[in-house]
């Protein structure tokens, strides 16, 4: 089978199409627009130009790619998105390009769902088999990690970070860094411990599920210095690459990381970072 472009459909001769692409009816794609192999663009699809997509992705009926960023800053410059292999964008799903202010794309890996209504503004890098609810929301340069769930109605602040294998709630709201593997939700959202059954899921060990509910014990629930408990943490985890990667996420965070749900002073809530 072919490439198939619907008679109704508006693609631009300069369009790069690969093999056995389906354009449903009514679809605009524009110039400098990169499709390929066996994808499928479902009637009334919006892909603008500068918008590159690699293989077997399927883009459902008024999904929005490639528009220009929401960012006041903008003076139409040829920005970029990018956007990997086999994922699945859903209904009205949105995603925006980059700007000069940052590198000029926005990325999305492969092996993502992103369910109806979902935004990704510009700027933002979502990594690989990430899963985003319903009208889950991210703003510019957002950074979300392998393997990542958002839950339906939850939004991430500009700047922010989701790690890998993080798990966030239905409607939370995210103002501050989600360590990798573990859940958090509410508004501000703060932690509820290891994603352990996900984790157990992904293929985890027994050891590694171990070593990172440890390591959350120690930095979140011990109330120790936040140094002062990594060095507890590496100490005692000194070979374990989950726990080097989760102390590398803290260490380089710029916005601060999300505290305990349960660690708490009189009431307040003691801020880890």
């Amino acid at each position: 089978m072919g490439t198939r472009i619907h008679s109704t459909a508006v693609v631009d001769p300069s369009a790069q199409l690969g093999t056995e692409v389906q354009v449903g009816p009514f679809c605009v794609i524009d110039a400098d627009v990169t499709i390929g192999d066996r994808c499928k663009v479902d009637a009334h699809a919006r892909i603008h130009a500068h918008t590159h997509m690699g293989a077997d992705n399927h883009v459902h009926s008024f999904a929005f790619l490639g528009g220009d960023p929401q960012h006041l800053k903008y003076k139409g410059e040829p920005t970029r998105l990018e956007i990997g292999d086999r994922n699945l964008i859903r209904e009205y799903t949105t995603l925006h390009r980059g700007t000069v202010n940052a590198e000029g794309v926005t990325r999305l890996g492969s092996d993502c769902m992103l369910m109806a209504y979902a935004h990704v503004a510009h700027d933002c890098v979502v990594e690989d088999m990430v899963v985003m609810a319903n009208a889950a929301t991210l703003g510019g340069h957002v950074h979300v990690g392998t393997k990542a769930v958002l839950g339906g109605l939850c939004a991430v602040h500009q700047f922010a970070r989701v790690g890998a294998y993080a798990f966030i709630g239905g409607k939370a709201g995210i103002s501050l860094d989600i360590p990798p593997y573990m859940i958090a939700t509410g508004t501000p959202a703060k932690l509820y411990g290891p994603n352990v059954i996900g984790l157990k899921r992904q293929g985890f060990s027994a050891e590694a599920v171990s070593n990172i509910e440890q390591a959350y014990k120690v930095i979140w629930r011990s109330g120790k210095k936040r140094q002062d408990a990594i060095n507890e943490v590496l100490a005692a985890c000194p070979d374990a690459p989950e726990v080097t990667f989760l102390i590398d996420f803290l260490q380089k965070t710029t916005r601060g990381v999300s505290a305990d749900n349960q660690l708490a002073v009189n009431g307040q809530d003691i801020p880890v970072y």
